[in-house]
């Protein structure tokens, strides 16, 4: 399959914060837009999760621990592991999530 991401409609998933979405088989791979002070609750999935964060600064915070983000940060996220998220500053982030994140779909 060949995608191009700007043809693709974006799914505002909470107020400021757009997803785009491609799946395989087997990982679903989300393009995010986040404006400045976009919070994202503490949750949990069965996913294994790798963040990706492309421009801007991002406030993760994983198990309790809080991490300050910024483009070229990547944490491996295993699954069952409690998280919650917060935009600094406008952002662009690249999840890849494995198995299938079918919500996203």
């Amino acid at each position: 399959m060949h995608y191009k991401l700007n043809d693709m409609a974006g799914k505002e998933i909470l107020p400021g914060l757009i997803g785009r979405f491609v799946h395989s088989d087997s990982m679903t791979v989300a393009y995010w837009s986040f404006e400045p002070e976009v919070s994202l609750p503490e949750h949990s999935h069965e996913h294994e999760q790798i963040v990706n964060v492309i421009e801007g600064t991002f406030e993760l915070t994983v198990a309790g621990e809080v991490h300050r983000l910024e483009p070229g940060a990547v944490v491996v996220l295993p699954p069952n592991v409690s998280h919650s998220g917060r935009s600094i500053t406008r952002c662009r982030i690249i999840d890849v999530f494995h198995p299938v994140r079918d919500d996203f779909k």
